[in-house]
């Protein structure tokens, strides 16, 4: 095969991907500009005031959360993400064997280690 060839080959391979990317492209670009030039235009005050379930604001919506909301969810996202290797630990505990289960003890003693030191911090507390 020359290199023509194998060039021939490698397009008829990755044409479809190409036309599927620039149609995907393509059409949200269109849907866009659409939604923008069709869209009705009648900026009044009550459009462009803050919309809160219909009632009006009677603060600024831009006050900081405080740091406590942050801790607990990202105290959250690492315990969700601990608790998920626990599946695939799960399904191949078999083939594992004793080895398997002392790491997972080992892992999830790591985990109540880390819970117990939250809480006593007073990271889950939301007051």
């Amino acid at each position: 095969m020359s290199g023509s060839d194998l060039l021939l080959e490698y397009l008829t391979k990755f044409f479809p991907i190409l036309i599927f990317t620039i149609l995907a492209l393509g059409f949200g670009l269109v849907t866009l500009l659409l939604s923008y030039l069709v869209q009705p235009k009648y900026p009044e005050s009550e459009k462009l005031s803050t919309y809160e379930c219909g009632s009006e604001p009677f603060s600024d919506s831009r006050m900081p959360f405080p740091v406590r909301y942050y801790v607990i969810a990202m105290l959250f996202v690492i315990f969700d993400i601990e608790v998920i290797f626990l599946y695939p630990w799960a399904i191949t505990f078999k083939q594992l064997g004793v080895i398997g289960f002392i790491e997972m003890m080992i892992f999830i003693g790591l985990f109540v280690v880390a819970y117990v030191y939250a809480w006593r911090k007073g990271a889950l507390e939301w007051d």
